[in-house]
């Protein structure tokens, strides 16, 4: 079976860190792009971060940049994404998304991080 599951999210004070896990099973993740979203209560999805495991090329939205590291470790068949300096505004449910051109896209089914004052 196919999956991506998510662990790691809780409570955290600010400026605490997480470490967000991104599990795959059934496909390998080396030749798949991960890509990490935030959504926040209402509010629209919105992509954090990303990583390509063709050419291990990082993307982080303003907001994360400084503050969040994405990695992939191809041997855990895992992708990564360790939260620094947590904020308020970074409360919300994260989702991972594995996603190949030829082959098609995978979604986990989200962990909360939520960070208090």
């Amino acid at each position: 079976e196919v999956q991506l599951v998510e662990s790691g999210g809780g409570l955290v004070q600010a400026g605490g860190s997480l470490r967000l896990s991104c599990a795959a099973s059934g496909f390998t993740l080396d030749e798949y792009v991960i890509v990490w979203f935030c959504q926040a209560p209402g509010k629209e999805r919105e992509g954090v971060s990303c990583i390509s495991n063709h050419d291990g090329r990082t993307y982080y939205e303003d907001s994360v940049k400084g503050r969040f590291t994405v990695s992939s470790d191809n041997v855990k068949n895992t992708a990564y994404l360790q939260m620094n300096n947590l904020k308020l505004e970074d409360t919300a449910v994260y989702r991972c998304q594995a996603t190949n051109t030829w082959v098609g896209t995978y979604w986990g089914q989200g962990t909360q991080v939520t960070v208090s004052a």
